[in-house]
Parts: structure tokens; sequence; C-alpha cells
């Protein structure tokens, strides 16, 4: 499939950033699309201010991508897992760019996002790439503080809702809900009629995959099933709850169901031995897709996976904050989306009978 031209310029802007600056001809050869593309592609982020055109060559506004000492605070709610990748492309993006990220951690339930901003204040950074804790289906609650920040901020993997005080900030966020329309369209492929969503409810990402799931079913003419819960890691959790899962999925496979989509890799990769237990093996007896791509591919069977675009999303968060830090409010306030791609692996098998 064609990348569409949002994601051949983001690639470009990665490559940029990286480079500092590259000739149009290099850009092509190694990004492998047609230069004549790329020129076409150049021209549109000159125009929107995101690029500079000098002899053949492309380089960030600003030079060194017009971050040169600038220092920049990033909250997150964890790391060791999806936001991993979020951190590192922003940390490879202020590199190019000649910035720095200082990174700090508000636990989900903590309750702690402002005092960690506060501390991050502290530390004199030029503007902050914020990853809030948020309550899936009410926005950004008790996040009045976000309005009236001393310094630019861009939200990643976050939205404001439309009459906050936050909805005056950038925006950098994955659409999960065409990645659950991605994962579904694929199992309708193999001929499921009928796909199980099992998945968490404590994340936006959770709630925007339970929001795809109710969307794709009807686009695609599937069966729309109850969505099986799974239990928050942050929340009690009994050694008996994959088991719990596992048994609620072997349940819906005596009803005829055989593709289930779980959120998130955590609790996919441990469902295949515990499937098992319930007679059932994946990929013959069950099609499984999993949601994040952090681990899927260390299962047994590797698991095809929604990859969520985590460090693009980093990347351009940084160098949309970058561009703040610039223009001031001469930029208008941009909501960008990203799109997820699917990773075919082994764990749906063949198209089914």
């Amino acid at each position: 499939m064609a990348a569409s031209a949002q994601e051949r310029r983001t690639r470009i802007l990665d490559v940029v950033r990286e480079a500092g600056s590259i000739r149009v001809v290099e850009l092509a050869e190694r990004l492998g699309i047609p230069a004549v593309t790329v020129r076409r592609d150049v021209a549109a982020l000159a125009d929107d201010g995101r690029l500079e055109r000098t002899h053949g060559s492309v380089a960030l506004p600003g030079g060194a991508g017009g971050g040169q000492g600038r220092l920049i605070g990033m909250l997150v709610p964890t790391v060791g897992q999806y936001f991993d990748e979020v951190v590192a492309g922003a940390s490879a993006a202020a590199t190019a760019a000649g910035a720095r990220v200082i990174l700090g951690i508000a636990p989900y339930g903590a309750d702690s996002d402002r005092a960690q901003v506060e501390r991050l204040l502290e530390s004199d950074v030029d503007g902050l790439l914020l990853t809030p804790n948020w309550t899936p289906g009410e926005g950004l609650v008790g996040s009045d503080w976000l309005g009236g920040l001393p310094v630019p901020a861009v939200l990643a993997e976050r939205r404001a809702a439309p009459a906050s005080p936050a909805a005056r900030l950038d925006a950098v966020c994955s659409d999960h809900r065409h990645g659950v329309l991605l994962a579904l369209r694929h199992f309708a492929g193999l001929g499921h009629t009928s796909v199980l969503l099992a998945a968490r409810a404590d994340t936006r990402t959770a709630h925007e995959v339970r929001a795809g799931y109710a969307a794709a079913v009807g686009q695609l003419g599937l069966a729309e099933l109850p969505v099986v819960d799974v239990p928050s890691p942050a929340g009690p959790r009994s050694p008996g709850d994959d088991g719990d899962l596992a048994a609620r999925i072997a349940e819906a496979a005596r009803s005829g169901v055989r593709a289930v989509l779980v959120h998130n890799d955590q609790d996919a990769i441990q469902l295949p031995p515990l499937l098992r237990a319930h007679g059932l093996t994946v990929p013959e007896d069950m099609a499984l897709i999993s949601y994040d791509d952090v681990y899927a591919a260390l299962s047994e069977p590797p698991l095809t996976a929604v990859a969520p675009p985590k460090r693009a999303v980093g990347s351009e968060a940084l160098g949309l904050l970058l561009r703040r830090l610039s223009e001031g409010d001469t930029l208008p306030v941009h909501r960008t989306e990203l799109l997820p791609t699917l990773k075919i692996r082994k764990s749906c098998g063949e198209p089914i009978a």
C-alpha cells in the first residue's frame, strides 16, 4: 500500500531532523520515494514553514532545527513500555535540532502531574511535552492549570476537551480508531464475521480502542460483541485474572467466535499458553491481534499487531514545540493525528474455510 502524503512528509521531516541538512536527491534515495514526489512534498512543507530550501538542499527552519540550546521538559506516565519509543522519538529530534530533553514521570493514578511539571519548570525549561494522566471519556479533567503554563506546551498522545483551558495547546496523537479499523479489516479479509475485543478501560488509548471497535464493526458489517474487560495493571489484580480472560475468550469460541483483538501486548502475549488449557491453539482455533506492538514480535507465535507511530509522535511533538517557540502565537493551534500501521505476523493464520 502506498504511503499517504502525511506519512511521507512525516518521514521526510524525521530524516531532515537526523541529517540537519540534506540534498533532495539524497533524501529521495534514503526514503525510496521518487524524487518528483519528494520535491512536491518538500515544497508543501516549505510553504507550511516546516522546511527551508536552499540550492537543492533542505533543512529545518532556523538552521539546526531552530532548537539550538533549548531545554525541553517532557512529562510521561510511565517508562519501560509504550512511552519508551515516544520519549526516544522526541529525544532524537531534540538532539538533531540542538536541543535537549529532560524527563519527568507521573505514574498512572498518582495524581502528580502538576507537581512533576512544576519540577520541570524549576529547571528553566523553554517548553514542555506533556502526557498527563487522562480519564477516558472526560478529557483532561482537573487539569485547568494546563491553560496557565508559563512556557509553550504540546500534548503528546492526549487531546484536551474542546471547552477546557487546555484546548489552546497543540497536540500530536496516534489515531487509534484507525488502528482498530486496520485490525478488524484484516480479520474480515480472512473471512471472520465476528471479532471479540478484550481491552482495558484506564487510558486514552483504551478509550479510543473501544470507540474504534464500535465504529469499525458497523463499518465492516461485523457482529458487535460485548467487550471483555481487561484489568488495569495499576489497579488490584489477582493471579487468576489472566486465566479469567482466557476463559472468557474460550467461552466466545464455543459460540463460534474465532478472532480476538487484545489491548495490549502484555495481556495478548500471555494468552496462547492459557488458551491451550482450554483446547484452543493460536492461530488454528483462534486468530489473535495485539494492540500496541511493543513486545508482540517476541511472542510464540509472533503476534500480528497494530503499531501506533510511537516514535513519530514524539518526534512530531518535539518539532511542533520548536515551531511554537520560534513562531509564537502567529502559528495556528495544531491538532495532528498520525496513523498506525498493521504488522502482519503468524498469529492470524490463513483465511478460514
